[in-house]
């Protein structure tokens, strides 16, 4: 059972530290029939993810591979109960519990909030059906919204939410929200949300103003726009220090940039965000503190299989993008924070020697009872407050792309430089203080 551990800020699974590694797969019970759906969960749970984000209705016409329908004339009073498709999200909700992964299933895609179709009255009945048919399940928690603001229909979210909350009491709540945005915007301080996500988003650093490359069916004005964004850049950890002074919740990041997908989401002719990016936004956000991260790929979050039109510039299927460089570093983030106790510790930025880094430069510095941890995206010299660890520490390389452990001494002045061949060739890193007297405990979980 997924519980909150409000004290540390974080997640508890049967009252033990849960990291909340996700994976994106909005289309899994649409695209996937029950065979790929086990492939895809077991090469998930293999690398070290914890949980699963799909959408339980996308889309009008919602259906399984077999074309069963999730909805009588797509409408959310009307859940088809005698439907082979909620068969279907059941068999697949059952495989990733025997294999130790959460679901965080999204009733629906915020369009049908946004736009009408899911209303205050049919979401209590909607909602209700969800709780009974899949609520009985322990591996389940609910994410409402779906890249969608809580301003666009605030009552129908608390609708939904707390017939949820009712009818599933010991379900977590958690919403999903448009990009750029937090929902701790609008729901800080809500008793029926149990943690906040937000979405850092696709767009690079030049791609500030929506405009048709991020908005092609012309909607910024009608509803998305500019004066709403909170933006921060490619700097997700200002979210989370954001959401943790809002609110005494946990945060994460519940879509950073997916690896493989172009920057601004819709113009193929631009850059492609790389294994390298997608690591900055899982150690930066996670040494500022967050209680998770959720990981994606461009060709995994739609299963594309080569039918149909590519979506986002999608350039790869599904099947060969399981094996994508950026899936299997994950591991190594969660394997880290687990070694070092993360739900015992904090951010602390006070002791890098020079914490004034922007943009790409800028270093995270998180220590618990037993380590400190630098993560450096730029592999620049810097240095670290030794005067003020609370512990005698012995020093390592970790490197987030490889995983692995490398020691080295710990210099007199604080002074590290990342190790480099050449200029061209600087990896993100990430230094590791270790207390001597937990030595044994941390770097068994390392090698």
């Amino acid at each position: 059972m997924l519980t909150l551990n409000m004290r540390k800020r974080g997640f508890l699974r049967d009252g033990k530290p849960f990291f909340w590694l996700g994976d994106t797969a909005w289309l899994l019970f649409h695209k996937l029939d029950d065979g790929q759906i086990e492939t895809y969960l077991e090469n998930r749970a293999l690398k070290g993810f914890t949980v699963i984000q799909a959408t339980l209705v996308h889309k009008a016409g919602y259906a399984s591979p077999d074309g069963a329908r999730a909805l009588v004339d797509d409408d959310f009073a009307r859940p088809d109960g005698s439907s082979a498709y909620w068969e279907h999200v059941e068999r697949a909700i059952q495989c990733a519990g025997r294999l130790g992964l959460v679901m965080a299933l999204l009733p629906c895609w915020g369009c049908f909030a946004q736009d009408g179709a899911l209303t205050p009255e049919n979401a209590a009945v909607y909602g209700g059906f969800l709780a009974r048919r899949l609520g009985k399940y322990e591996n389940v928690l609910w994410l409402l919204g779906g890249d969608v603001r809580g301003s666009a229909a605030p009552q129908t979210f608390e609708a939904l939410a707390r017939t949820l909350r009712r009818l599933n009491p010991d379900k977590l709540i958690g919403f999903h929200p448009f990009g750029r945005c937090s929902s701790s915007q609008w729901f800080a301080g809500a008793d029926w949300l149990d943690f906040h996500m937000f979405q850092s988003g696709h767009r690079d650093r030049g791609q500030r103003t929506l405009g048709a490359w991020d908005d092609p069916e012309g909607l910024s004005s009608r509803r998305n726009t500019v004066s709403d964004e909170e933006w921060m850049g490619e700097e997700n950890y200002l979210y989370v220090f954001r959401d943790l002074e809002r609110d005494d919740k946990p945060t994460l990041d519940g879509e950073p940039s997916y690896e493989e997908i172009p920057h601004g989401l819709h113009d193929p002719s631009k850059p492609y965000w790389t294994d390298r990016q997608v690591r900055r936004y899982a150690w930066w956000s996670l040494l500022a503190g967050a209680a998770g991260f959720t990981y994606g790929h461009n060709a995994i979050m739609q299963f594309w299989d080569g039918q149909g039109a590519p979506d986002f510039g999608v350039r790869q299927h599904w099947d060969v993008a399981l094996h994508a460089p950026g899936s299997l570093q994950m591991r190594h983030l969660r394997q880290l924070m687990e070694a070092i106790a993360w739900q015992e510790g904090r951010n602390d930025q006070a002791m890098l020697l020079d914490d004034s880094g922007t943009e790409d430069a800028r270093n995270l510095c998180f220590i618990t009872p037993v380590a400190l941890a630098v993560y450096t995206y730029t592999s620049k010299p810097f240095g670290v407050r030794l005067d003020r660890l609370p512990f005698s520490p012995a020093a390592y390389w970790y490197s987030p792309k490889l995983g692995g452990v490398s020691a080295l001494a710990v210099p007199t002045d604080g002074r590290f430089d990342p190790p480099a061949d050449r200029e061209e060739a600087r990896e993100d890193w990430v230094l590791l203080l270790v207390d001597k007297k937990s030595l044994d405990s941390v770097l068994s979980r390392l090698v």
